[in-house]
């Protein structure tokens, strides 16, 4: 059902200011961008006729119009299990498996996490225009642990806004290769495109975004390391380039590193790469959330056989030595 835009008036104080842009002051449940789309539409009108985005407001003006519902998107809604840490009629906050892709694209074009969202979340509230969710930041198809989903275009602007001014906080765990020296540091690079191999990134790129990742070792092994990693940016795979470029890559990623498969005591199907915690302001509230996704059991599997190998002649972490147990 269209919405209606009810008469508002434009007060002396905002006169001279551009219809898009006191559209988007008024009702900030649509950006500038949606708004100039629906006015582009037609579906906005001052003093009974259609305007141009860039029209300039006088004093009593009248703004109305009808706004159209949402249109459904073409991707199909599949009943797919979620583990939902925590929802509302704003937000989604889940624990994604490994193995589960978050939007499609191409050669996925379905049994993503889009596709389950559509599923169960029956109060889409339409983010530009269309019914689906807001999807703020994403994990890699092999990364598990925790993500934040918006469900209403305020929500999404919201939420952007706290991960663009680095005020997210996110945590990960990770099982890397060898032993990091110093034990806890710092990485601060560009990452961009690989020049020479196109589909991956690289810490050394002759152009590209900076990055910053803070590393910690909470468990050391003979060949590899717990490591707890915190990142102040989200540069495409940032944990993956940093560790592989610090020389420890993440085990089980055959992208920045080597299957070295017949090293280990116990199997790694996947990136051993966890989003174990994920804080934030609720967008609506501005209330502090935070949220834990519990280790997935083939990590935990693991680790337990790494500390297992090593439990005669364990080396004594230089984060505070080994833990009794797995967080």
């Amino acid at each position: 059902m269209a919405e209606k835009l009810e008469p508002l008036i434009v007060p002396p104080g905002t006169a001279g200011t551009r219809l898009d842009v006191w559209l988007a002051a008024q009702r900030p449940e649509h950006s500038r961008a949606r708004w100039q789309q629906l006015i582009r539409a037609g579906c906005v009108r001052v003093n009974g006729a259609p305007r141009k985005a860039g029209q300039m407001l006088r004093a009593g003006d009248t703004v109305a119009g009808e706004l159209p519902p949402p249109e459904p998107v073409e991707l199909v809604a599949q009943d797919i299990p979620l583990n939902i840490l925590y929802e509302d009629a704003d937000i989604l906050v889940l624990d994604k498996p490994p193995g589960l892709v978050v939007h499609p694209a191409a050669g996925h074009a379905a049994g993503t996490l889009v596709n389950a969202l559509l599923h169960h979340c029956r109060d889409l509230a339409g983010i530009g225009g269309e019914l689906r969710p807001g999807i703020v930041h994403r994990l890699d198809k092999d990364t598990s642990g925790a993500l934040v989903v918006a469900k209403n275009e305020p929500a999404l602007r919201g939420l952007v806004r706290q991960f663009q001014g680095g005020r997210v906080q996110k945590e990960y765990l990770a099982l890397a290769w060898g032993r990091p020296e110093p034990a806890s540091g710092t990485l601060a690079t560009l990452i961009g495109r690989d020049p020479r191999h196109r589909q991956k990134m690289s810490a050394r790129p002759e152009s590209g975004r900076p990055a910053r990742t803070d590393y910690e070792v909470l468990e050391q092994f003979s060949a590899a390391a717990v490591l707890r990693v915190r990142i102040h940016t989200g540069r495409t795979h940032q944990i993956r380039v940093h560790l592989a470029h610090l020389g420890h890559p993440v085990i089980g990623d055959t992208v920045y590193g080597r299957a070295r498969r017949s090293e280990l005591p116990a199997p790694a199907a996947r990136q051993m790469l966890h989003a174990h915690e994920l804080a934030f302001e609720h967008p609506r509230t501005g209330e502090p959330l935070a949220f834990t996704a519990p280790v997935p059991e083939d990590f935990r599997a693991l680790w337990r056989a790494l500390r297992a190998r090593d439990q005669e002649s364990a080396l004594p972490g230089p984060g505070g030595g080994v833990p009794s147990r797995e967080p």
